[in-house]
């Protein structure tokens, strides 16, 4: 049998095992599933020491309820669960929820294999199960409250289903999201996962009709092709992926492995795997609130353009940073709207993008704000409007309900609000928000972030993702000279280059390179050749190459006295932009692409974008566009501009070249690849691979 979180939130009746009314959470659990309309003869309490609780029938044990149960919430000590779950089984149950810790959690050696020992189990039974070390779940619709706290059972249906790996977070994140006016179709901690995990989750609800926003909050990935899988589903799906990953920090993903066991993985191959597959990657759980309320209008843009409308010059001030730090676009108005403006705002206003109308004109009992957004949305060159506007305390009393309505109504493009700074709700403001469709975020900054997500998402869907290519097989050497010829057929040439068995012979391979040229040292204790002295630059003469080499190699000798020497390498003498490309094998996401500013100052300024492989031209252009270190390319201060369109050609090379060599190179990295003037190409200058160890 398939597992699915179908067999849990389909449940006819559900058994708490271990009910009591002396601990909160068998009492609260009860409650918030007989008090929100589940049946309350379906809800079966088991005590063996007791005969009545909760003033209904109390069980002994599974074996002996009036039918079979289908789902068990186990509230019972983690020494005494899978005893439970076998007479459970053998009595016809189909899932359960277990809530109690130590499973694989804490680190202790006890729990790791209980852990272990607890999911061969569970796969010996073939049963859904919900954790362990969870706090339980809610199904709104199924009126199915198997969570400790009393406000989920005040939780109103709607389109938004969240999957959580922290309990904790499920508790707050819901109660916060609902005062800003999201509902829920569902609502899972998903604990240690040793049945059921992420994905399974992300699936179920994906095919829940009811789903249109899913929000995530993950401390890893245990099966990171499942998630990609249901990533891809979500995509075609049109469900959008809001979520929040720790793991940023090495602390983060020590706390993360400690109290849940999940393994966070690199933080910058997560991203990778959000920009191919349209997650939005929030900072925070605030932001992942107002960006799902950003896509609640279930409207994405045709371009990245966006039009704001403002009453403040500090807002103005405010935009202008936020949006160049973020990468918005802010275009120019056409004419015609700045003529068709010009009624509604003061005789000195300077009508541009975005505007500051300050002390708003009405014309013909029009609302200045709403009509400018109206001509905002009607010019071609806008894809998107925003509106600078605390929500408003009703949608009748402030007169401009029905504007906002016209407004939103007037056009298919994202229209959103955005407070200046979060502002506490008014009563009447979340029904303003129904009544009129315009969704109101918090924060400016926050504004300009939702409406860059959904563009981000926009251009994603549609997408098709592919299944990743299998390594051709080649069997080829993919090391030294070797490397550097198969690298140089695939586009990526390497600069003329001489060897030195040893320093006396490094004059004539300098002589035979040409002057000047660079010396480098070839010893497997320098991978990093500058941190250890090993790059002699601009050497004019035969003299001045031997005597780089001795000096190299006497550099070398005092930082490792038993480094081996291989020989030397001549080379010439190469101007450019330095840049980094690199592809390797994430343990949990598979092939990446990297690139990135090069040279010593790579590990220092830190500024690369990671993609999963398969890249093309498109998403090569992508990831230049997030570096700071692009503008370089541009002819920074006089320089000429650099050859781009060779440096989007050698990463896609790169990553082909990989993809077919996966299965020798664990990694391979090019740093620096001279970026030359327009027109001339790139050049390979230091190449490093790593073998697989098998």
């Amino acid at each position: 049998m398939a597992r699915s979180a179908a067999d849990i939130f389909n449940a006819r009746n559900v058994a708490i095992v271990g009910a009591t009314d002396k601990s909160h959470w068998p009492r609260n659990i009860y409650a918030n599933l007989v008090e929100s309309g589940f049946p309350a003869d379906k809800v079966f309490p088991i005590n063996p020491k007791r005969s009545e609780i909760f003033g209904v029938t109390c069980y002994p044990d599974l074996a002996s309820l009036p039918e079979s149960p289908d789902l068990a919430l186990m509230i019972i000590p983690a020494p005494a669960i899978e005893g439970a779950l076998r007479q459970g089984v053998a009595h016809g149950l189909k899932a359960a929820v277990v809530y109690a810790a130590g499973f694989g959690d804490g680190g202790r050696e006890e729990s790791l294999q209980r852990g272990e020992a607890f999911r061969k189990t569970l796969d010996e039974l073939d049963i859904s199960v919900c954790g362990p070390n969870c706090m339980g779940l809610a199904g709104i619709r199924q009126k199915l409250y198997c969570y400790p706290h009393e406000h989920v059972r005040q939780m109103e249906p709607g389109p938004v289903a969240l999957v959580t790996q922290s309990g904790g977070t499920l508790s707050y994140f819901t109660r916060c999201a609902q005062e800003r006016g999201l509902r829920f179709s569902y609502a899972i901690s998903s604990g240690n996962e040793l049945s059921l995990d992420l994905s399974d989750y992300m699936n179920f609800v994906i095919d829940d009709p009811e789903t249109k926003q899913i929000c995530l909050f993950i401390e890893g990935i245990r099966k990171p092709d499942a998630f990609k899988q249901a990533a891809a589903k979500a995509l075609a799906a049109g469900k959008p992926l809001i979520a929040i990953k720790t793991g940023r920090s090495q602390k983060s993903r020590e706390a993360a492995q400690s109290h849940s066991g999940a393994v966070s993985g690199d933080y910058a191959a997560y991203e990778a795997v959000c920009e191919r597959y349209g997650i939005i990657n929030c900072d925070s759980l605030e932001e992942m609130i107002e960006m799902t309320l950003g896509f609640q209008q279930g409207r994405l843009p045709k371009g990245p353009a966006i039009a704001f409308m403002t009453t403040s010059g500090g807002t103005v001030d405010l935009l202008h940073d936020y949006c160049e730090q973020e990468g918005a676009v802010v275009p120019d108005l056409a004419p015609k709207t700045v003529e068709a403006i010009r009624p509604y705002v003061p005789a000195d206003c300077h009508i541009r993008n975005p505007i500051d109308t300050g002390a708003p004109v009405g014309v013909s009992g029009k609302s200045s704000p709403v009509e400018i957004c109206k001509l905002f949305a009607a010019d071609p060159g806008v894809d998107m409007v925003a509106w600078c506007n605390n929500m408003p305390g009703s949608a009748r009393s402030t007169g401009v309900g029905d504007e906002v309505t016209e407004l939103v109504q007037a056009t298919d493009k994202p229209v959103i609000s955005f407070a200046r700074m979060p502002h506490q709700i008014p009563e009447g403001g979340l029904a303003f928000q129904d009544e009129t469709g315009m969704p109101f975020v918090q924060g400016t900054r926050t504004g300009v972030r939702v409406m860059n997500a959904l563009w981000f998402y926009a251009q994603r869907t549609g997408r098709v993702v592919g299944d990743l290519p299998a390594p051709n097989g080649y069997q080829e050497d993919c090391a030294g000279e070797a490397l550097e010829k198969t690298l140089a057929s695939a586009g990526i040439p390497a600069p003329k280059t001489a060897r030195a068995k040893n320093a006396a012979e490094a004059g004539d391979a300098a002589a035979s390179v040409g002057f000047p040229t660079a010396l480098k040292i070839v010893s497997p204790e320098a991978s990093h050749k500058t941190e250890v002295g090993g790059v002699s630059l601009n050497i004019a003469d035969e003299q001045g190459a031997i005597a780089a080499a001795e000096a190299m190699e006497a550099r070398l000798k005092a930082h490792d006295s038993s480094a081996r020497v291989d020989g030397f390498l001549a080379q010439e003498m190469v101007s450019g932009t330095e840049m980094l490309i690199g592809a390797r094998d994430d343990a949990l996401y598979g092939p990446l692409i990297i690139l990135g500013a090069g040279g010593v100052m790579v590990e220092l300024m830190r500024d690369v974008a990671v993609r999963l492989l398969p890249v093309n031209e498109d998403d090569v252009r992508d990831m230049l566009a997030s570096l700071k270190s692009a503008a370089l390319l541009d002819g920074y201060r006089g320089a000429p501009a650099a050859d781009k369109e060779a440096l989007i050609a050698a990463v896609v090379a790169l990553g082909n070249f990989y993809l077919d060599h996966r299965h020798l190179l664990a990694d391979v990295e090019i740093n620096p690849l001279m970026v030359r003037p327009g027109g001339e190409g790139v050049c390979a200058v230091d190449i490093r691979a790593i073998a697989r160890e098998n």
